[in-house]
């Protein structure tokens, strides 16, 4: 019966500990409380000291339960500070603290970005940027139009317009005129425009140029990519690319000047959907990268910050016209900063000058070199032909050169791996028709870069460096700056050349025609042509 049922209620559980015990324990954790809240104030009152230095040295790293306890204790006296009336305190003492964390990213960006591989990104192979960097040549606007013609002949077209018709701006200005706060620079593929923004950083970093911006931070596209699938607010996005900047929990652009780099707009594979992406204002709400991007741009998200995005021209139109206050573009080299590289690059003047020489003789090859790739290749070229024991006829066109390129390269591979002067007919040949292969598919997509799936999907297994190995020069592994691996030819037109030479080696060889199989893309309407079409 009921009386005899068992009590099922939750007890009660008794305190073990007595109220003069809990008094005793209170009375201690007040002075501890009270004498951490001190010892903080005491750091905040050094900070806002006029005598305090302009770049502190950094701070002994705290433990991670600790600095959550500090990042409290700031809170609450810049909470306090303004219930005062002294907002003014409260955002000197804020942009103090930001002072700090900007001398770690600055020290993390000059690591990052001091050095350049030209064209090649094998470990010990890379140079000081400073020491080889020679200015590009930049100019103001654009007329919004899309150009479908192929890139070479853009930069054909860009080198008869006269000068006088362009306004030259210089890099590190690109954000001088305080009105402008979204900049959108184009440029062909190679032109230039990935050296230009990790100059514009570097500059930064060691102090050189750009002193009014508190921080900032470069986002490679290709390097987004990677996060796709991920659902994170801005802060975390940006905790995730610049750990140092972890203690940092908000930014204040009202306070302070914040640059986002967004490099390689053509190499996004985010769908960037300006009309339906939901908006948000929030640093710290979560959403995808995509809507964290279109945000940012739009202005809905740290409207005070300034906004750098690089692209080809045929994907610049990805960004609504009334997200950009202010287009640039990329031209590469003008003809005296050509000569000017061919001088730094090659030590031997002499040889230098007669390089120089040979490439003015060739005017297709010598508009090319209006693309600082296609330098670096030429002197690459020439430099076995002209200064070496190399023999044979100069190259006069790109395919020439791009045909020189490749020989080299498997030569370079074969000497430097298996020590041997003749490389291996048979295992090279299905090394360039993988490496074509994958040039061939990935153009067809519009792809510049690639990752690891890409090459899965071509039949490169994990063993890339097997492929990549091939042709250094040719084909390029990059460590991204934060993420995975990323793939690209060095150049679009190598790619192309590439894409070219395994269409005709698959006709020679194999005896198939690889654009019968295209419906789409690019080659479609190579689909009934014979070789000798293609060819002509």
């Amino acid at each position: 019966d009921v009386a005899s049922s068992p009590d099922v209620r939750p007890q009660k559980k008794k305190s073990n500990i007595s109220r003069n015990q809990l008094d005793s324990v209170f009375k201690e954790l007040e002075h501890k409380v009270i004498t951490l809240i001190k010892n903080e104030l005491k750091r905040f009152r050094k900070l806002l000291s006029p005598d305090y230095p302009a770049c502190p040295e950094r701070e002994v790293e705290d433990e991670e339960d600790l600095q959550s306890v500090r990042e409290g204790a700031l809170k609450i006296t810049l909470h306090v500070l303004k219930n005062m009336n002294h907002t003014d305190l409260a955002n000197t003492l804020h942009n103090k603290l930001a002072s700090m964390y900007q001398t770690e990213l600055k020290s993390s960006l000059r690591e990052k970005f001091k050095r350049i591989n030209e064209g090649i990104s094998q470990h010990g192979s890379s140079a000081l940027l400073n020491e080889i960097y020679t200015e590009l040549y930049i100019t103001e606007g654009w007329s919004g139009d899309i150009n479908n013609e192929h890139e070479v002949r853009q930069i054909e077209t860009a080198s008869r317009r006269p000068a006088t018709q362009e306004t030259p701006i210089k890099c590190n200005e690109l954000f001088k005129d305080k009105s402008i706060r979204r900049v959108l620079t184009k440029g062909v593929a190679g032109i230039g425009k990935t050296v230009s923004v990790q100059k514009f950083i570097l500059d930064w970093a060691e102090g050189k140029a750009n002193q009014d911006v508190t921080f900032m931070f470069p986002l490679p596209f290709r390097e987004l990519n990677l996060m796709k699938q991920r659902n994170l607010s801005l802060m975390e996005l940006l905790h995730h690319f610049f750990p140092e900047m972890r203690k940092l929990e908000l930014l204040d652009c009202d306070s302070y000047t914040v640059v986002l780099i967004f490099d390689g707009l053509d190499e996004c594979r985010l769908p960037l959907n300006f009309q339906k992406n939901e908006r948000l204002c929030d640093v710290t709400e979560s959403a995808s990268v995509d809507v964290l991007l279109t945000n940012l741009i739009k202005g809905n998200l740290l409207p005070s910050a300034l906004l750098w995005i690089t692209s080809r021209p045929g994907a610049a139109n990805q960004i609504p016209l009334e997200c950009v206050d202010q287009v640039t573009e990329v031209r590469g080299f003008s003809d005296p900063q050509k000569e000017e590289y061919f001088r730094k690059r090659i030590s031997d003047q002499r040889l230098a000058n007669k390089i120089i020489t040979r490439m003015k003789s060739s005017r297709s090859l010598y508009i090319m070199c209006h693309i600082p790739v296609f330098c670096w290749i030429s002197a690459t070229v020439l430099v076995r032909m002209l200064g070496e024991a190399e023999s044979g006829e100069v190259p006069k066109t790109l395919t020439q050169m791009f045909t020189h390129f490749l020989i080299f390269q498997i030569k370079h591979k074969d000497q430097k791996y298996h020590q041997k002067c003749d490389p291996d007919p048979q295992q090279t040949r299905e090394s360039i028709l993988a490496l074509g292969k994958l040039a061939f598919q990935q153009l067809e997509k519009g792809n510049l870069i690639f990752y690891e799936e890409d090459l899965r999907e071509c039949g490169i297994d994990g063993e890339v460096a097997v492929y990549s190995g091939v042709c250094t020069q040719i084909f390029r592994e990059e460590f991204g700056l934060h993420l995975g691996k990323v793939f690209c030819f060095v150049h679009l037109s190598v790619q192309e050349f590439m894409a070219a030479l395994y269409t005709f080696l698959c006709f020679i060889f194999r005896k198939t025609n690889v654009l019968v199989k295209q419906r789409t893309g690019r080659f479609h309407f190579f689909r009934k042509s014979t070789m000798s079409d293609f060819l002509r």
